[in-house]
């Protein structure tokens, strides 16, 4: 069995190319909400719709949080804090939309597939961090276990999702 150093090129190559891929995909959701389409007056409006109280402010921090941790996560810089931003926003999603729709992006009202992917992805760069390519590495911040940068990822992650919900998500009940 080969056992892949993390010190190699390859491994730290599929973190860079993982990281600017999550990264660069979930920046463009957050810049077409604040210049593309409907920009955060419909994005508050349609998070009203779905049972999300205080739209606009929603919006702005759905925005945010989205072209923030697209950022960090190109970048590098507090990846595993990024990663668990990204996760929370797929969580959310999950749970507010996706959820009712069953398991396959392709149902009507696109099902949990696409999200829970780019959640469980998350866990990657959370775990093992942004790798030598990145400021994390330069700077050596959050220089901590594999087991700690998972645990960091998933309770942030899901804790933030969950304080959300709680906080905000009001579906009617017919949703």
């Amino acid at each position: 069995m080969t056992i892949i150093a993390t010190n190699s090129i390859s491994y730290n190559l599929v973190l860079l190319v993982l990281r600017l891929f999550l990264g660069s995909m979930i920046f463009a959701h957050g810049y077409r909400k604040f210049f593309g389409g409907g920009r955060l007056p419909g994005t508050a409006k349609w998070f009203e719709s779905i049972g999300v109280r205080y739209g606009a402010l929603n919006a702005l921090m759905a925005a945010s949080t989205e072209v923030g941790v697209g950022v960090l996560l190109v970048l590098g810089l507090l990846t595993t804090l990024a990663a668990a931003g990204l996760m929370s926003l797929m969580v959310v999603a999950i749970a507010t939309v996706h959820r009712k729709n069953g398991f396959f992006i392709f149902n009507k009202g696109e099902g949990v597939e696409y999200t829970l992917g780019v959640a469980v992805t998350t866990l990657v760069p959370g775990t093992f961090g942004a790798g030598r390519y990145s400021l994390d590495h330069v700077w050596n911040i959050f220089a901590w276990s594999p087991s700690v940068h998972l645990a960091v990822t998933v309770f942030v992650g899901l804790g933030a999702a969950g304080a959300q919900l709680v906080a905000f998500y009001r579906p009617s009940r017919s949703a």
